[in-house]
C-alpha cells in the first residue's frame, strides 16, 4: 500500500514542476515591464493632494475663501513613495503660502501662474530638505477657485 502512495505522488509532483516551470518566465516578464528600460523615459505619475486644500486668505475684516484642488507630477515610484510619506508637510507649506495671498495675487491668470510657480518652488524646497532631493517634476492646479 505505502508503494501505491508513492507512485501516485510522483505525477503530482510532475505536474506541479511543470506548473512552476511555465510560470516562471511570466513572472520575470511581468516584473521587468514595471521597470523602465534603460535609455526609455521614466514612467510619469501624478499625486492628487487630496482632500482639496480650502482656507481662507488676504488681510482684512472680511473672510475670504479659496479652494484648491492640486495634483504633484513626479517620474518614479520611488519618488512617489517618499513624496506620498511627506505629503501632511507639503499641505501645510501649501496652506501658509495660500494663506498669505491677497486678491491681487490671486485675481488674474498671470498672478496665478506665478503663484503655481511658487507653490512648485516651495514642495521642491520642503522635499529637498528632507529627502535630499526636489522629487517633484511639476505642480498642477485641476481646480483654484477664490471667493474674495
Amino acid at each position: 500500500m505505502l508503494g501505491a502512495i508513492r507512485a501516485e505522488e510522483t505525477p503530482v509532483k510532475r505536474l506541479t514542476a511543470l506548473l512552476l516551470a511555465l510560470t516562471l518566465p511570466l513572472l520575470a516578464s511581468a516584473k521587468e515591464e514595471v521597470e523602465p528600460k534603460e535609455g526609455e523615459a521614466p514612467k510619469v505619475a501624478y499625486i492628487d493632494l487630496v482632500p482639496a486644500l480650502v482656507g481662507n486668505y488676504g488681510p482684512g475684516p472680511r473672510l475670504k475663501y479659496y479652494k484648491a484642488d492640486i495634483s504633484l507630477r513626479v517620474s518614479s515610484t520611488d519618488a512617489e513613495v517618499k513624496v506620498t510619506r511627506h505629503e501632511p508637510l507639503i499641505r501645510n507649506q501649501l496652506v501658509m503660502l495660500f494663506s498669505q495671498q491677497t486678491d491681487e495675487s490671486l485675481g488674474s491668470s498671470d498672478a496665478k501662474e506665478k503663484l503655481r510657480q511658487e507653490a512648485l518652488k516651495q514642495v521642491q524646497q520642503v522635499l529637498n530638505s528632507e529627502e535630499g532631493q526636489p522629487l517633484v517634476d511639476d505642480l498642477l492646479f485641476n481646480n483654484l477657485i477664490i471667493q474674495p
